[in-house]
């Protein structure tokens, strides 16, 4: 099973790599970001390595000897990063790791966008319940996924602000026809 989640983690954490190097935006864009990208970058590198190093601690742990938590971890992981790629697929060219709003830059309500207005953001957080879950330890869920949650929120805040001052009622409306991260709750 660690081999299972060592395999995910690299996977993800290479493309997580690979966007930031490849995916910022052009000097031609405006940006927006009020370092909201370095909060969730910090956020995550000390959320983790605490999490994972608590999780393999007995202290918190709720699972048995049983497979269940750690396969399902690593499905929510897969199913997250699943989410967040047909996201950022479909934003095509305007998707950017920094908040950004390009030259030609329009408001993308279908696909994986009309059910949530983050669904790259509640990928990621997906993602992160399940490194909390493979462990089966609350301590760690918490650990990585509250602080990571909180930053992710900061960073919806900033991106929302700047959607509605860019398209105005168009994306008012759009917020109240979907939710952020959830469909239909949040």
């Amino acid at each position: 099973m660690n081999v299972g989640i060592i395999i995910v983690a690299v996977f993800w954490l290479g493309a997580e790599i690979i966007l930031a190097q490849t995916k910022h935006s052009q000097p031609t864009d405006t940006r927006f970001d009020k370092s909201s990208l370095r909060v969730l970058w910090i956020t995550i590198f000390v959320s983790v390595p605490v999490g994972v190093l608590i999780g393999f601690q007995r202290i918190g742990y709720f699972g048995n000897e049983s497979p269940i938590f750690p396969i399902a971890g690593i499905i929510l992981i897969i199913y997250g990063l699943l989410i967040r790629w047909i996201a950022i697929f479909s934003l095509k060219h305007q998707f950017t790791v920094d908040i950004s709003i390009t030259k030609n830059h329009h408001l993308v309500r279908e696909g994986i966008y009309r059910f949530v207005r983050h669904p790259a953001y509640a990928g990621s957080l997906l993602s992160f319940l399940g490194l909390g879950l493979f462990f089966a330890n609350y301590l760690s869920m918490l650990i990585i996924f509250i602080p990571i949650c909180s930053a992710f929120l900061y960073r919806i805040h900033i991106e929302e602000k700047v959607l509605i001052d860019t398209f105005g009622d168009k994306y008012v409306n759009y917020c109240a026809s979907t939710k952020r991260l959830i469909p239909g709750i949040f």
